[in-house]
C-alpha cells in the first residue's frame, strides 16, 4: 500500500515513494519496489529499498522543472501512479558532478566544479561530538569533497568498535563484539603498513549479508544530505581492505546484493560520488573479474550516471575501462605524485584526481608526515599540470582524533593555503590546460575561455629564483603578478610586454601570473 509521496519537490531533490508492504521472511531479498519517472525532458527507472518494519522506499531525482508522472509496482502487487511537481532549485545546488572537457568538472546545469577534496576514512562513525566538529571544520575550510568509507575500518589509531554494524549479527553467531575489545587489538602485531592483520575467522557465519541494518545506512543516508546542504561532495568508497570483520572477504554474490541495496538508497542524492574500493590492489584475493561485475552492479543500479573511479595503493588499475569516469590516484613514489599528471592524463585521457599524496602531518608512517609546504606545493603542481590534488591530514595529538580517520579538528597549514589556491583558480575563471615549460617551472593556461580573464600561470615549486625572463609573443601585452603561494599574498609587478624581467624574492612556492590586455 502507497502511504506517502513527495508532491512537490525542488530540481535535483528528491521525489519518494513510501509503501507499507510484507516484513515477514526476509524482505530484503524476497521483495522488491521498482518504478519509473517520466516528465518532458527526462525518464528514469530506479529500484527501491526495504528500510525495515515493513516500510519500503523509491526514490528519483529530477533534474528538470515541471511535471512528472511516477509509476510504481511492488513484488506482492501494490500499484501506484502519482504526479509531482518540479520547482527551481535552491541556489547553491548545481545537482550531480559530470565529466566536462575531458580533463575536468562541471555540475549537470553546467557550472564549473573544480574538485578540491580531503579525506577523513570513518569520520561518520564517530561520536556525535566528533561528528559535528568535522561539520564545523568543513564549513570553516576550502574542501568541496570528501572521502569515507561506508564500511568501518580497521587499522593502526583505528581500534574501536563503530556504535552499530552494516549488517545483522546471526544467531548463534560465533564471534560477539567483546572478542574485539580495544586491549587485545592493541597487543595485536602490525603489518608492514602499521595495520593490524586481526579478522573473523568465518565471517559467513557471523553476518547475515542479505540483512542489511537500515538505521546504518540512514546514517550514512543522513550525512550525505547534510554535506550536500554544505556544498560537498560525498565521495563513497564502497570496499577497503582494512578490515578485521570479514566484510572485504565477501562473495561475489555478497558483494553485488549489497552494492545493489546501497546504490538503490543512494543514488537519488546528487551529490554522492561512487569510489568502488580504497586500495584495490590490497585486495589480493579477489581478482580483477570481481571489481568489473561490481562495476556493472553499480552502473545498471544507478540512473543518474554519478562519477565513478577505483584508487590503488601501489598498483594501478586500467583507468581506461569504460565505467571508470575519473582516475582517483594514489602516489606510488616516494616523491613523484603530481609531477605524473602529465603522464596520467594523455594515457587515460580523463580527469586526474589525486586523492592521495601523501598526508600533512607527524606520524611515524611516511605516509602520514609530509609538512603543509609540501602539501600546499603538490597542489599547486597538480594545478599547473592539469589535474587536481587531494587534501589528507595526520597530526598526532593528545585525544587521538586524527582527520585523516576520524574528522574532527583541522591542525595544518595547507588547508589556508589550499583556499588560496581555490581563489586563484576561481578568479581564473574557466579550465587551466597545462603548457609546455622550462624543466625548472610548470605553466598553464587558461586560453581565451573566460570573459575577464585570459591568462598564463607560471610555478616555481622548491626553486627560488631571485629574478626570471619572459619572453611573450610580439604585439601582447600582460599585466604581471608575483604569487607568494605560502604566504598567500599578491604582487602586482608592472605591464610588461615581449621580452621582460620580474624580480623575484628568491623564496621557493613562488608563482607568476601574466594576465593578457585586452
Amino acid at each position: 500500500m502507497l502511504q506517502s509521496y513527495t508532491e512537490y519537490v525542488k530540481r535535483y531533490g528528491i521525489a519518494e515513494l513510501v509503501f507499507r508492504g510484507p516484513s515477514e521472511g526476509n524482505p530484503f531479498a524476497e521483495q522488491w519496489v521498482k518504478g519509473t519517472m517520466a516528465g518532458q525532458a527526462e525518464e528514469k527507472r530506479a529500484e527501491g529499498f526495504y528500510d525495515g518494519n515493513g516500510v519500503y522506499k523509491l526514490r528519483f531525482m529530477p533534474s528538470c522543472e515541471g511535471t512528472y508522472e511516477i509509476t510504481a509496482v511492488t513484488s506482492w502487487g501494490d500499484e501506484a501512479k502519482v504526479t509531482v511537481e518540479v520547482s527551481a532549485a535552491d541556489e547553491n545546488c548545481h545537482g550531480p558532478v559530470r565529466v566536462a572537457n575531458t580533463y575536468h568538472f562541471a555540475y549537470d546545469d553546467g557550472k564549473e566544479y573544480y574538485p578540491c577534496g580531503t579525506t577523513c576514512y570513518v569520520w561518520e562513525l564517530q561520536s556525535k561530538e566528533t561528528q559535528e566538529k568535522t561539520y564545523e571544520s568543513l564549513a570553516a575550510s576550502p574542501f568541496n569533497k570528501i572521502r569515507f568509507c561506508v564500511f568501518p575500518k580497521h587499522y593502526v589509531y583505528n581500534l574501536k568498535e563503530p556504535a552499530q554494524y552494516p549488517f545483522e549479527i546471526r544467531e548463534n553467531s560465533p564471534w560477539s563484539p567483546s572478542d574485539f575489545e580495544t586491549e587485545k587489538l592493541e597487543k595485536a602485531p602490525r603489518n608492514m603498513f602499521g595495520g593490524i592483520d586481526a579478522m573473523i575467522e568465518n565471517p559467513d557465519e557471523v553476518w547475515d549479508y542479505t540483512r542489511p541494518n537500515p538505521s546504518y545506512f540512514e546514517h550514512i543516508e543522513n550525512t550525505i544530505v547534510r554535506l550536500g546542504t554544505m556544498g560537498i561532495q560525498a565521495d563513497l568508497i564502497l570496499f577497503h581492505p582494512y578490515d578485521r570483520w570479514g566484510y572485504s572477504r565477501m562473495n561475489l554474490e555478497q558483494q553485488n546484493f549489497y552494492l545493489r541495496y546501497v546504490v538503490n538508497r543512494f543514488s537519488a542524492y546528487h551529490n554522492v560520488w561512487w569510489a568502488m574500493a580504497n586500495e584495490f590492489d590490497l585486495f589480493r584475493w579477489k581478482p580483477v573479474s570481481e571489481w568489473e561485475s561490481n562495476a556493472e552492479t553499480v552502473c545498471r543500479q544507478d540512473p543518474y550516471r554519478h562519477l565513478r573511479s577505483i584508487h590503488n595503493c601501489m598498483t594501478m588499475y586500467d583507468h581506461s575501462r569504460g565505467w571508470i569516469t575519473h582516475c582517483s590516484l594514489q602516489r606510488i613514489d616516494l616523491y613523484r605524485t603530481a609531477e605524473n599528471v602529465e603522464i596520467w592524463r594523455p594515457q587515460y585521457g580523463k580527469p586526474c584526481v589525486l586523492d592521495e599524496i601523501a598526508y600533512e602531518g607527524n606520524l611515524p608512517f611516511g605516509w602520514g608526515n609530509i609538512s603543509g609546504e609540501e602539501m600546499t606545493r603538490r597542489f599547486w603542481e597538480a594545478y599547473t599540470r592539469g589535474g587536481y590534488g587531494q587534501h589528507g591530514e595526520t597530526y598526532e595529538n593528545e585525544n587521538g582524533v586524527i582527520w585523516w580517520s576520524h574528522g574532527g579538528e583541522l591542525r595544518g597549514g595547507s588547508p589556508a593555503r589550499i583556499q588560496f589556491l581555490l581563489d586563484i583558480m576561481e578568479e581564473n575563471g574557466g579550465y587551466m590546460e597545462p603548457l609546455p615549460a622550462f624543466f625548472d617551472e610548470t605553466c598553464c593556461t587558461n586560453g581565451a575561455s573566460h570573459p575577464r580573464k585570459d591568462c598564463i600561470m607560471y610555478y616555481f615549486g622548491a626553486n627560488r629564483p631571485c629574478r626570471r625572463p619572459f619572453h611573450m609573443p610580439e604585439g601582447q601585452e600582460f599585466d604581471v603578478e608575483v604569487i607568494d603561494t605560502w604566504n598567500m599574498t599578491i604582487t602586482p609587478a608592472g605591464r610588461h610586454s615581449e621580452e621582460f624581467t620580474i624580480d623575484m624574492p628568491s623564496r621557493p612556492y613562488m608563482a607568476v601570473r601574466l594576465v593578457k590586455v585586452k
